[in-house]
């Protein structure tokens, strides 16, 4: 069912193939052929390569597809034998790398649901999530993983519920997110069609995880992808800009996903040169808006490489478009098509312009129920479309362009002014490495637009980025407001700015302007 007011994107345009895709009764976008369960998935890569390393943790343990495997099994006998019932809540606390992956097929072989928490929560919040998704183990860091007689749960399916993981709470409470076995494998089965692997060898994969598991670009998209390519998930416990340079020097990857931050930081190390770019063969980005010209200068910088961006949210199991390496550069301000299992609509502002408005969303990696939150759940899936509150514009060949997350509109005197689009604008700057750019209460004009900015410890001009950014904004879209900080702009674990955080802490000056 479509309401009256979506506005359908099509797919005339889309580079990726619909080859593999059927639409359900209702109209769902799904792969015709799929993995019976996530377990099924890890087992096929087992008998494919049992003796390839599948997972390793930078300064840690390594683990090979059968230890993986088997080790996984007797996790899962050490939860039954704790009394763990099928669809129970496992929580998984420990640090990122080999445990924490063994611990999440642990619960899923068991028949449990994963708890994806965020080590980096207050105590108040992790006994939020503890309590909302109603865990029965917590499994918490330094806590050695529950071991029994091997197990495995019999008759696991596309539709059950394999893990809860939560937003990330910037406008109130975090929300659980149950995904399922279906959706953590079209989320799979869309990356391995935008990156184009091909036929690899057992073992020829090899990503850098630097996000975190406990979100889903560092567990969906990574460290699924590899393991279904039969590859290699070499993991970092925390990001460091050192290490990362090292692993990328040292550790044979060809295939990595971070946050335009990171990326920034990267080029400009006086590290950079030890990497041997040559060997990296995907470079992809997404999770935070990317200048256009750091793009051109991730082009240059990984000449081999296919470079692409991806945009999502938790709720779409990560991947909900795609921008392919041809459409980089020409459109790096998009974040491309929609994935295959995808279809996307715009709610629209204005009914004469129905391409720009709020993007919505469907398909069988999307989801379409919060755990334990029945009126969220109705204020965000309307007649089976995930609103996901970001302000777009659609092209005519089905590009997304985002304009705005919604309550981050600045409203300057009646103009709605993008904080991206600024944003964009200031990170385009060669000296500044973070943007965040927030309203700035006005008696007069309601709001007015302000801006903090990170520079990595380069000195900055004030009034020489006010000049260099009135040459590509228009007048009303100038920061009048400037904050430069020492330390990086906060972000959440997906690379998105809490602009509440910062709302909050903000000493605004006298304007510049």
């Amino acid at each position: 069912m479509v309401s009256d007011r979506i506005t359908v994107v099509g797919r005339r345009h889309n580079p990726y193939a619909d080859h593999g895709i059927v639409c359900d009764d209702a109209g769902v976008r799904r792969w015709a052929e799929l993995p019976e369960s996530l377990v099924a998935m890890l087992g096929a890569s087992v008998q494919r390569g049992p003796d390839e390393e599948a997972v390793s943790e930078v300064g840690g343990d390594s683990a090979t597809y059968r230890e993986l495997w088997e080790t996984a099994q007797r996790v899962a006998g050490g939860l039954k034998e704790g009394g763990l019932q099928r669809g129970d809540r496992v929580a998984v606390r420990y640090h990122a790398g080999v445990n924490w992956v063994t611990a999440f097929w642990g619960v899923i072989m068991a028949g449990g649901v994963v708890v994806a928490v965020n080590t980096r929560s207050t105590p108040a919040e992790t006994a939020f999530v503890l309590e909302d998704s109603g865990t029965t183990v917590d499994l918490v860091d330094g806590m050695p993983l529950p071991v029994g007689d091997p197990y495995l749960e019999e008759g696991l399916g596309l539709d059950d519920i394999a893990a809860l993981f939560y937003t990330s709470g910037t406008t109130g409470d975090p929300k659980g997110v149950p995904t399922s076995h279906e959706a953590f494998l079209s989320n799979v089965a869309n990356c391995l069609r935008n990156l184009d692997f091909g036929l690899m060898a057992p073992g020829e994969l090899r990503t850098l995880i630097s996000v975190p598991l406990f979100h889903v670009t560092g567990c969906n998209t990574q460290l699924l992808t590899a393991l279904w390519m039969g590859g290699t998930a070499r993991i970092m416990p925390a990001f460091d800009q050192d290490v990362f340079i090292d692993s990328l020097r040292d550790d044979h990857i060809n295939f990595i996903v971070t946050v335009p931050a990171i990326y920034a930081l990267l080029v400009r190390h006086d590290r950079f040169a030890e990497v041997d770019t040559a060997t990296l063969r995907w470079v992809t980005y997404g999770g935070a808006p990317i200048a256009p010209s750091l793009v051109k200068t991730l082009h240059e910088a990984f000449p081999q490489a296919e470079v692409g961006n991806g945009y999502g949210m938790t709720e779409t199991s990560s991947v909900l478009t795609m921008l392919p390496h041809a459409d980089g550069v020409e459109h790096a301000d998009s974040v491309g098509y929609a994935a295959p299992s995808v279809e996307l609509g715009v709610d629209p502002i204005d009914p004469d312009d129905p391409l720009v408005g709020e993007l919505v969303a469907r398909g069988a990696n999307v989801a379409t129920w919060y755990w334990r939150r029945p009126e969220e759940t109705v204020e965000t899936v309307i007649d089976g479309w995930l609103h996901t509150g970001d302000i777009v514009r659609v092209d005519e060949a089905g590009r997304v362009y985002i304009i705005d997350r919604a309550k981050d509109i600045i409203n300057r005197g009646g103009e709605n002014i993008s904080s991206i689009e600024v944003e964009s604008a200031l990170t385009a700057l060669q000296e500044v490495v973070d943007a965040a750019v927030i309203a700035v209460p006005d008696d007069v004009m309601g709001e007015k637009v302000g801006a903090i900015l990170y520079t990595d410890g380069v000195d900055i001009d004030q009034a020489s980025v006010i000049d260099r950014v009135s040459r590509s904004l228009s007048d009303f879209k100038v920061p009048q407001y400037l904050i430069v900080v020492d330390e990086p702009l906060p972000r959440n674990p997906g690379g998105k700015l809490l602009k509440g955080k910062l709302r909050d802490e903000a000493r605004w000056g006298p304007p510049l302007r």
